[in-house]
């Protein structure tokens, strides 16, 4: 009884091992494929992504200055969500070298629509109005220009 035993540990442990050995060689980023150079991976090209996590909705953002990408522009927005807008939610994330910035996870109802989404760079400064409940796959784009001066 004690030899059925032994053998069955060991095939299972044999068969546990062949079968983990190519998910781990994967797993560590080795190329399984031989189409490797696709024009996806071109880094210069990604844009961020920031995850909310509260809901199926995304806003994607361009971000310009002059008509150029505004590249490493500070995008953030506060958001309350929920029964009486208990539940708040403040993301804030940097546009990548295409001046793009993408949103994703985020609520389909907000306590006080539109949110603002405020981006700035250095002096300069934009926003875009995002109603996630009237568009929840939304494309917008801010341009930014300075900020005026207070005269008081």
């Amino acid at each position: 009884m004690t030899n059925i035993r032994f053998t069955l540990t060991a095939l299972l442990f044999t068969t546990a091992l062949t079968c983990a050995v190519p998910a781990s060689s994967h797993k560590f980023g080795q190329k399984t494929g031989s189409n490797s150079a696709s024009p996806s991976a071109d880094t210069s090209q990604m844009t961020p992504v920031m995850d909310g996590g509260a809901g199926p909705c995304s806003l994607d953002l361009s971000v310009t200055n002059d008509g150029k990408p505004a590249v490493a522009a500070h995008v953030r927005v506060h958001i309350a969500y929920g029964f009486a807008g208990v539940r708040k939610l403040d993301l804030d994330a940097y546009t990548g070298n295409d001046g793009k910035l993408r949103f994703t996870g985020l609520p389909p109802r907000v306590k006080n629509p539109p949110l603002e989404f405020r981006a700035s760079k250095e002096k300069l400064f934009g926003t875009a109005v995002f109603n996630p409940e009237f568009e929840c796959h939304a494309k917008h784009e801010i341009a930014l220009v300075p900020k005026p001066a207070d005269n008081n």
